[in-house]
This record gives structure tokens, sequence and C-alpha cells, in this order.
């Protein structure tokens, strides 16, 4: 097992202790000797990441996890791709023309991070290829943790890693969703370590792409700010650089942007509506709430205590050796705490509480092993010393291995059986296959769960659907019509004579275009869970059942309203024969 950091590279003060340090090599432990090669260090790592991440990404056949937002994210970049190669970049986004994403105001606010995953499109299994990006990027993610430690030559950094493994479930479950924040992550360590070497012009070309790949760029700017006040506190005096940096290369990435300008009113929206102390004014996803106190600590227990560690073995922050160290609990704990308001961000605060635990212990650990090998002195004296300490410190990297080790073990189970619980690759695929063989191109689709958006643009990005991705999109462009659409697709609070009007309703209110060129939803696709909405439209009298399967059922809007449909009438259209000829194979790229 290889455990402790190797020789080269620049050499901070905390993490050294100079004196111990020179005892440690003057007593030559066998571990520290084991270990010279960096190489070997990090590509054990590696390993250590990789087969953890391929064993959970692959506990399900499905893009992963929890939402359908990664079935989106995958067919855009697709479609970015072949308007490349058509020439007619960027593309239209015509899906959502109810929204604030509507055609002419649409903004991919994960532009880079989509460019980033074409590659991954080109697999003849779309499916699997996606699968092999997510595990790939979130690999990616935790190994810049793990090379943070060994850069910067804190002890036993496979240790660390496997705290970090299992800092968290919600931050194992998060990383393999196929979406931008493992990117995040990886410019974040990035930028860390800029401030941390005072490389800070390369700070605004790091912001630049930050800004292109993913909103949470702003992390970046916090990031710079503490740096900002770590020196301040530590060598009173203004760095007034990283801040100037950061702030000058974000704008330019908003700037120098094909969706500039929407792109400042994308953000601001984001800003005003989702990062706020107050209770939505639509319902949003579960993962914008916070958690309760026991389901936090239960989720994030590992990262807690590492946390708490570093409180305790962090020493007087007003030394200069103790920056990385102070910068890292001030950051860690602003993580933290914005955890602990929106679960959305489970993935940042687990990783850096471990890295603040690992840098706040360090000078203990050096301190330790002095002890263990002895000062250097008389030759023979130092190697008595260093064959006790060897036995010692197999024991206890031994026992540490152990319980670093099973939080990790933990974690993984639970994070495994969550995926495992995802809803099957081919879900939908029946319903979207009828309305792709009896719609045209950009019918309009009163689609009755705005989460289930992205699976239905997955397999047809042609037709149109009322609301997607994110509730608040309807809300920012026609709250009228939002509230609407709540109250039709929820059918709770629809008395019976809104149930009766139900129809007219849906096809005098969510429509596009003027004129000859307005279209109006003909069309609602809904799933078994919405049974309010379901039975709402039977008693209505005016939809018919086109197309019903174990996944979704689909209704077909009638001209007028008349009796309401008998209960043993069959669907127009019922599911397609199994192993039929007409249906794509499901390893199949979804056709336009």
């Amino acid at each position: 097992m290889v455990t402790e950091n190797v020789e080269g590279g620049s050499v901070p003060a905390e993490a050294t202790a100079e004196a111990p340090a020179r005892a440690v090599e003057a007593g030559g432990g066998a571990l520290a000797g084991i270990a010279r090669g960096r190489g070997l260090l990090l590509a054990a790592g590696a390993l250590l990441i990789g087969a953890a991440f391929w064993y959970l990404q692959f506990s399900t056949a499905s893009i992963c996890c929890g939402d359908f937002d990664s079935y989106y994210h995958f067919r855009w970049s697709q479609m970015l791709l072949e308007a490349v190669r058509t020439g007619n970049f960027p593309p239209s986004f015509n899906a959502l023309p109810l929204t604030t994403l509507n055609p002419r105001d649409y903004v991919d606010h994960h532009f880079l991070f989509h460019v980033l995953q074409i590659p991954f499109t080109l697999f003849p299994d779309f499916q699997k290829g996606a699968k092999i990006g997510t595990w790939l990027f979130a690999s990616l993610a935790v190994f810049s943790c793990f090379w943070l430690l060994v850069r910067h030559r804190v002890s036993y950094p496979l240790l660390w890693l496997l705290l970090i493994l299992g800092s968290a479930s919600p931050f194992l479950y998060r990383m393999h969703m196929g979406k931008a924040m493992s990117v995040s992550i990886v410019l974040l360590v990035v930028g860390i370590h800029l401030l941390f070497e005072r490389k800070y012009r390369w700070l605004l070309p790091l912001a630049f792409v930050f800004a292109l790949t993913y909103d949470m760029f702003a992390l970046l700017v916090v990031a710079a700010g503490f740096w900002t006040a770590v020196v301040l506190w530590t060598e009173r005096r203004l760095e007034w650089r990283p801040l100037v940096f950061v702030a000058v290369g974000s704008v330019l990435g908003f700037v120098i942007n094909p969706y500039f300008p929407h792109n400042f009113q994308l953000l601001y929206e984001h800003l005003v509506i989702k990062v706020t102390a107050k209770d939505f004014s639509t319902s949003v996803g579960s993962e914008w709430y916070p958690y309760s106190t026991w389901e936090f600590l239960g989720n994030c227990g590992t990262a807690t205590v590492a946390m708490i560690a570093g409180y305790l073995a962090f020493r007087d922050s007003a030394k200069k050796e103790q920056q990385r160290a102070f910068f890292l609990l001030l950051f860690a704990t602003f993580l933290w705490v914005f955890n602990a308001r929106w679960r959305r961000f489970s993935e940042y605060f687990p990783p850096f509480a471990v890295l603040f635990a690992a840098f706040a212990i360090q000078p203990l650990v050096a301190r330790g092993r002095a002890r263990l090998f002895g000062e250097a002195g008389e030759a023979g004296e130092v190697e008595a010393r260093g064959e006790s300490g060897r036995v010692w410190e197999y024991v206890l990297v031994g026992t540490a291995f152990v319980l670093f080790a099973a939080p990790m073990v933990w974690y993984a189970r639970i994070t495994r059986d969550d995926i495992r619980g995802m809803f099957h690759p081919d879900y939908y695929r029946g319903g979207m296959k009828w309305l792709s063989d009896n719609t045209s191109k950009g019918e309009l689709i009163f689609n009755s769960d705005w989460d289930d958006f992205p699976k239905l643009f997955y397999y047809n990005p042609d037709l149109a659907f009322v609301s997607g991705l994110d509730p608040t999109y309807l809300l920012d462009k026609d709250k009228r019509l939002a509230d609407l659409y709540v109250k039709v697709s929820a059918g709770t609070d629809m008395s019976d004579e809104e149930v009766g009007r139900m129809g007219e309703m849906i096809r005098d209110n969510f429509c596009v275009g003027e004129g000859d060129r307005r279209r109006c939803a003909r069309y609602a696709f809904t799933d078994h869970e919405h049974k309010d909405f379901y039975n709402n439209a039977l008693d209505s009298g005016w939809f018919d059942v086109a197309y019903e399967d174990d996944d979704c059922v689909i209704f077909r809007l009638r001209e007028q309203k008349g009796d309401p449909i008998p209960d043993n009438q069959p669907p127009e259209n019922g599911p397609p024969d199994e192993g039929g000829d007409d249906e794509p194979d499901a390893e199949e790229a979804p056709a336009n």
C-alpha cells in the first residue's frame, strides 16, 4: 500500500514542518520509502477512484442518476455536434417555447460542459457512451482533490482519498449524474492550486473557461475572496490580484459567449429565484430545499466529522505557514452552510471538508512521525528508533485504513442501492415513439410533470412541451400560465366546474405563435403517478386515451367536449408489440 507523499515540487512550510521532515528523512521510514514515485502514487489513486466509480455508475443501465436531466445534457451535446456539421451553430432550442428558454431567449449555461461531452455521444450505444463520459468526469473530480494532496505533500494522501470517497452518500450520488458539477470541481481545485502557488494571472483564463462551463464559477469568486482575506489577515497587506483576475475572466466568459446578452438575464433569474432564504413561489425539485438536521448528519456524517477534526487541529490563523489550512477552513465552512441550506450543493462540501481536515492535521502528523523516527543524531540512535517507528507506523496506518475505508464501503453500498432503483433505460420510449409517429415537428405537448421533460426531449427534440428543466422558467415568462399549469397538472384543487372545462383550459391557454402560425396543445403526456390528472382528464369528457403502457399515458384532446370515456374503452393505439421491428433498439441513439 502506497501511503506517503513524494519528493519534488514546492514544499509548503505548513505541510512539512522542516525539522520533523529532516528527522523522517534521517530515520528512513519504510512507508515513506515506498512512495518515492509520484507517478506510482497518482496511479494508485486513479485506479481506486476509477474502480469505485465504475462499480457505482454501472449499477444501472440508465444514464445516472435521480432525475432525467442527464438525458437532456447528452442529447443537447449531440445536437451541438450536428449543428457544427451542418453549419447551423448554435442550434435552435425549440422544445420549451412558452418559457424563458424559448428559441429567442434560450441560453446554454453549460456550454463548454456540453462541448466536453460531445465525444461520448459518438458511441454506437448512446446511453453507454453517456455513462462512460459521466464516469470519467466524476473520476477526474475526485482525482483532482487527490492530486492537490499529493502536489502539496500532505502525508498519507491515499488515506485521505479513502475519506473523500466515503465523505457523504449525496456526494457519491450526485457525482454520478451526467451534469456539470464534476467538471466544476476540477476547475475549482485548479483555481485553489493557483491561489496556493500565487500564480494569479492564470486565474483569468481559468475563470473565463469556468464561466463558459457552469454557473458555479461563482465559487471561484468566493475562493478568491477568501484567499484575499487570508493574505490580509496573515501578511497585513491587501492582495487584490486574485479577485481582479477572477472577476475579469468571469465577465469575459459571459461577454465572449454565443448566448450574450441573454446569459446575464438567466444568471439573474437563478440568483433571485433559487439562491434565496425564502420559500419558492412554485414547486421546484427537492434538491433546492434544505436537509433536516438528522438527515444531513446521516448523509454527510464523515464530512461533518472531518470538519470538526479540522477545527480541533487547526492552530494560530495568524501564522503565514497556516495560510492554506486557514483558507480551506473558511471555504469549507462556507460550503457547509451552503449545503445545509440547499441540498443541491451536496457535491461541494464533502470533499473540501476532507481537504480542510487533511491540511489542518498535517502539522500534527509531521510532528508525530518525528517522534516515531527520532530527531537527527548519531546514526545508531536514528537506526534504532527507525526500526521501532516503522512498526508503529504500520500499525497506525493500518488502523487508519480500516477506519477510513469503513464509511467508504457503507456509503458506496447505499449509493449503489439508490442508483439501482432508477427507472429502466427505455422508460417512456414507447409513448414517445407513438408521439413521433403520430404528430408533426413542433407539435406542442402538455406534459403533466415538468421534470419528465429531459427524457422526452432525449427521445424527440423536435417536439415542444409546456414546462421543463425547471418550473421557474415558465413562471418567469408568464406567471398566470405557470399557476394554471400547476393547477391543471396537479389536479388536486380543481372544482367540478374546472374539471368540466379542463380541455378548454389547455386548448385556449397553452398555445404558441400568432395568426395562421398559432398552435395549441392537442396532446397530453402523463405518467401513472399523476392519478388526479389522469382521472380528471377522463372525467372531463375532453380526452381520449390515444396510447397507454406501463410507463405513461398519452391523451388526445377532442375537438368538442363529449361524453366521458367508458372505463373499459381500450386505447386507440396500445404499446408496441414486444420485440417488434418498428421499435428502435434500446441501445441506439434517439432519432430526430
